[in-house]
């Protein structure tokens, strides 16, 4: 009796019931909590999604845009800076992108930092299907520095990210800009967005594994 009233008694079955159901914590239970795209590129990389910390695994796994989720997240302003950029017939055949060797493509390299900090927390790379943009988009990408997330909104473009892999791999030459080693880890992830059934852009999004671990 809890404040003076009576809790009714349960049947043996629906207590047996309850010891059957899945804790949180059960692998099957976990794995459910996934898009299935990731849960797909967990299978082939090496990254364990009970190993991150919460704001991690939304980077991985979210659908939405970066830049606000990572000024929600650190309570400041985020820039794009650029490190290249160039529209160039592609050296290679782009599957994801359906794209054959020779044909136009715009690549990307930024980095989202922040305005007033100018930490890097965020180093991307893209591979962009010009011909398939309107002028409004496609004009934004060359000529502002306005994240792709961004210019998507602003463009009212429906799009929807297939995630491709995700994993964990060694700095190296990114280390300068995360002022780590090279042989410390960053986590990343690669995406293609597709817009009225069509793939656009693949994207490739890294970050340093000790970040957002709060």
């Amino acid at each position: 009796m809890v404040d003076g009233y009576n809790a009714p008694l349960r049947e043996p079955t629906e207590r047996a019931e309850e010891q059957e159901r899945p804790k949180m914590g059960d692998e099957q239970s976990t794995n459910d909590l996934l898009r299935v795209d990731l849960q797909r590129s967990l299978k082939r990389g090496p990254v364990d999604p009970k190993e991150l910390s919460s704001f991690q695994r939304i980077l991985l796994t979210t659908d939405g845009m970066v830049t606000e989720m990572l000024e929600a997240y650190l309570w400041e302003r985020m820039t794009v800076v650029k490190l290249s950029q160039e529209d160039v017939p592609s050296e290679v055949a782009v599957p994801e992108l359906e794209i054959q060797k020779g044909e136009n493509v715009l690549q990307r390299t930024i980095l989202l930092q922040g305005r007033m900090s100018h930490k890097n927390h965020i180093y991307a790379h893209s591979i962009i299907a010009p011909d398939r943009l309107d002028d409004q988009m496609r004009d934004g990408l060359v000529g502002s520095g306005k994240a792709i997330g961004l210019l998507i909104l602003e463009d009212r473009l429906e799009t929807f990210r297939e995630i491709l892999s995700c994993g964990r791999e060694q700095a190296g030459e990114l280390s300068q800009y995360f002022f780590i080693e090279p042989d410390d880890y960053l986590i990343y992830r690669t995406y293609r967005v597709i817009a009225r059934g069509s793939p656009i852009m693949l994207i490739t999004e890294k970050f340093p594994e000790s970040e957002f671990q709060a």
